[in-house]
């Protein structure tokens, strides 16, 4: 560390935390890393590395006060974004929103009664604090005021999440009473907080929404088109340009600048995850004020030119970020997510049993020509547990064409293959 660097704690060290790190760097940072998991990717990248649980914001506030940092930036966690507006509240620090303010944002329940009150397409919801409102839910009593505009009962199949969790864990689709019963189980186990949300089940296609928020306007935004592998609420990949039309992209941007209008957001990233109806109108599903995780920021830099990741940390440490371009994507382009189709114990389709044992990763002929990058961390011998939830890495792809995108996108899980026995 020079005697001229400021110090920047980022909540955050996984691989998807590895663009930040370096972006800060780059401006000039002595970075610091902290979280929980000692193998992640990213600490090595960091200047400083500081074990601690970033979704403990005391422990946070304490750990900034002791490094003496000047800046806090936000992991592609929700609680670390949390933690990160609480700290940076605390002490003064710019670049954030109020913690109140996040929680209205970052927390599904109070960002749907948010969106009803702006007129912002959002599935009909409402909170269920017990056993027995969800039993009243489930029987039909209880949805005679739903938090929407619309008052109608919500029909099966429905949606039970927890209102604090991202990447997918703890949401279910129940299409009975039974299965029902079974995601308020899985989703209350799951929580720190002391209700969940039940809600309709949107039809439609999904995609991904990122902007960039200048004095409560969009100044750069980009959209894509959402994959998905076993796990059906973890985004697997993305492809670019998006197949939504400019109407319903601009909607996303008028319904962006609501929000940023009513809450009074700082400069800084908007990211939202949307379902497209039949119609072209984007049901927002979910919305948050952190950078994506599994190098979707790096995706965003690769497929506009524009530097993500940079003007993330600059907006995030109160740097004026107004020289942003609004440029749209250039070229086709995918971020794959490399999973599994099989975990130890688990049957297979010839009947045999998988030991779930990592032995590669392959990539056929006709893909190797589109490969940008590779970034792989599976460790031969390793054994998937959840196939749910593993990566073996993450790949950018270019194509040529749409169609060559489109058709070789539909095919990614055969083209790119873990091969485990």
């Amino acid at each position: 560390m020079t005697a001229s660097q400021k110090k920047l704690l980022l909540l955050g060290g996984s691989h998807a935390e590895i663009p930040l790190i370096q972006a800060a760097q780059a401006l000039g940072w002595f970075v610091i890393t902290t979280g929980n998991n000692r193998d992640g990717l990213g600490h090595p990248y960091a200047d400083k590395t500081v074990f601690a649980d970033f979704s403990d914001k005391d422990a946070m506030l304490e750990l900034a006060r002791a490094e003496g940092v000047t800046a806090v930036c936000s992991g592609c966690n929700d609680f670390a974004l949390l933690s990160t507006v609480y700290v940076c509240e605390r002490l003064g620090l710019p670049g954030h929103d109020s913690y109140a303010t996040s929680l209205e944002i970052h927390h599904k329940d109070k960002y749907r009664a948010l969106a009803t009150r702006l007129g912002i397409p959002t599935p009909r919801a409402m909170v269920v604090r017990s056993a027995q409102e969800f039993e009243e839910a489930i029987c039909g009593t209880a949805f005679a005021a739903p938090a929407t505009d619309s008052r109608a009962p919500l029909t099966f199949p429905i949606i039970v999440k927890p209102v604090d969790l991202t990447g997918g864990k703890g949401i279910h689709r129940a299409a009975n009473k039974d299965e029902a019963r079974a995601a308020y189980r899985d989703a209350v186990s799951r929580t720190r907080e002391d209700h969940v949300v039940v809600e309709e089940f949107v039809q439609g296609t999904n995609h991904g929404f990122s902007a960039m928020l200048v004095k409560g306007k969009v100044a750069f935004a980009f959209a894509d088109n959402e994959q998905y592998y076993i796990n059906k609420y973890l985004v697997s990949g993305a492809n670019t340009p998006s197949t939504s039309g400019k109407a319903t992209l601009a909607m996303l941007r008028d319904y962006s600048e609501r929000i940023a209008r009513e809450l009074r957001l700082v400069d800084g990233i908007l990211h939202i995850q949307y379902i497209e109806r039949a119609d072209g109108t984007p049901v927002i599903i979910e919305i948050c004020r952190r950078p994506p995780g599994d190098l979707y920021i790096k995706f965003v830099k690769y497929a506009t030119g524009v530097d993500y990741p940079r003007f993330i940390v600059m907006a995030e440490t109160g740097m004026d970020i107004s020289g942003i371009a609004d440029v749209p994507t250039q070229g086709f382009w995918l971020r794959h997510c490399v999973m599994a189709d099989c975990q130890a114990g688990e049957r297979t389709a010839t009947g045999d049993t998988c030991k779930g044992i990592v032995r590669d990763v392959t990539f056929a002929p006709e893909i190797q020509g589109n490969i940008v990058e590779k970034f792989l961390w599976h460790k031969p011998g390793e054994v998937i547990t959840d196939k749910l939830t593993y990566k073996a890495g993450i790949v950018f792809f270019k194509f040529a064409t749409l169609e060559e995108m489109t058709d070789k996108t539909a095919r990614m899980t055969d083209l790119v293959k873990i091969v485990a026995t």
